[in-house]
Formats: structure tokens, sequence, C-alpha cells
């Protein structure tokens, strides 16, 4: 099954790495799309859209992983 589903829709670069090499470090594999133009390096509308796809059999797993770094997000805003 090659199926690939988004599990996270962000506009930030930094925060799309970051939660990558999370998912990957916890054996998921992640593809990156954006449709940002390298040469620009502008966010405006969807040219700053970044979506982090899993395949189908880790949506599970990597919408867990997901939930506790933003549990933890929201302890450390506190």
């Amino acid at each position: 099954m090659n199926e690939w589903t988004e599990v996270l829709f962000t506009y930030d670069e930094v925060e799309a790495e970051i939660v990558k090499d999370l998912l990957e470090s916890e054996g998921i594999q992640v593809v990156v799309q954006s449709l940002k133009i390298s040469p620009y390096p502008v966010s405006i509308g969807r040219m700053g859209e970044m979506r982090l796809m899993v395949r189908n059999g880790d949506i599970e797993k990597a919408k867990d992983i997901l939930s506790v770094m933003e549990k933890g997000k929201e302890k450390s805003d506190q």
C-alpha cells in the first residue's frame, strides 16, 4: 500500500523539518510537499504551504506522536 496522507500542514519550514525529523526518528517515512520556489524565499498564500505526508499504515502512530508533541508544547507555553 503506497498511499500517502497529510498529517501536518504548516507555513513554517523550521516546524516542518522538526516534525519530519521526529517522525523519521520513530521509523516513519515522511514526504514533505512544498509549494515554495527555492530562489524566492516567500511564503505568501499558497506559495508558503508545506505538507507532511506519511504512508496510510503509519497515520495512527504519526498522529499519536504529534499529539504527545503538542501536549508538551502546551505545557511549556504555560
